[in-house]
């Protein structure tokens, strides 16, 4: 994948160049050193992804997105600053690194990347489709309710709770809405580790503390952190087969 690197700081360059040494479906095409040199490169280049810094003299990286004529590679943000996540998944960045970058947060951005090429591939098909791919626990999404946001890893979400057309997500202490269905949701995620209880909640296996039997054959868990979730009768014949009860 033919990249271009964006940064007005040298030493910021050359340290991404050599972390990205990791990763050798990433071929570094160029390097621009603020926005100006930047639209040159990509239009003659044609990069298919940019890790672009926020702050740079002159245009900004959101404004160089903007100025951007016909299509836009994929974006990794590479920022010193953390007060532009929600601005930069605004522009659909597909990850936003702080610097210094870790090679360990590199890595999951070019595990993104790699994952989104079918999709984009779709996409230059003009085959619109919404992406199929199982979300699992090491899958990071990004939830914003009001002017709230996370970026969070889905294995510490312990449940997923039906609010009408939302869904209620139970990570940590935070309980944010999201508008999907629960149905719309459980096709999205790994049946490995999330599991349709009933009507109304899908729980985190990992999150499981304690299965008591319930009324009428049903089975009552308690995930870590107290919650407690019915499983029903009938779902809890497949948890048991599930879980090798």
């Amino acid at each position: 994948m033919k990249a271009l690197i964006v940064d007005d700081e040298r030493l910021a360059r050359n340290e991404l160049r050599r972390l990205l040494d990791n990763f050798p479906k990433i071929e570094i095409i160029g390097e621009a050193a603020n926005a100006d040199e930047a639209l040159k490169l990509i239009d003659e280049l044609q990069p298919e992804l940019l890790f672009l810094d926020i702050q740079m003299p002159g245009k900004n990286g959101f404004e160089l997105l903007q100025a951007i004529e016909g299509k836009t590679p994929e974006v990794i943000f590479t920022t010193a600053y953390d007060d532009y996540a929600i601005k930069a998944f605004e522009f659909n960045a597909l990850d936003y690194l702080l610097k210094p970058v870790e090679l360990h947060r590199l890595t999951e951005a070019i595990h993104r990347v790699e994952e989104n090429q079918p999709h984009h591939a779709d996409q230059e098909n003009g085959a619109v489709r919404e992406s199929s791919r199982v979300l699992g626990e090491n899958d990071q999404v990004f939830v914003k309710d009001g002017e709230k946001c996370w970026f969070v890893k889905l294995g510490k979400v312990r449940l997923f709770e039906s609010m009408g057309n939302y869904v209620r997500l139970h990570f940590d202490d935070q309980k944010p809405l999201v508008l999907k269905s629960l149905n719309s949701l459980e096709d999205r995620l790994d049946p490995n580790t999330f599991f349709r209880a009933n009507r109304k909640h899908i729980i985190n296996l990992q999150w499981i503390e304690k299965i008591e039997p319930w009324f009428s054959g049903g089975l009552l868990v308690t995930l870590r952190g107290g919650d407690k979730i019915e499983i029903s009768r009938r779902q809890a014949i497949r948890f048991k087969e599930l879980m090798s009860l």
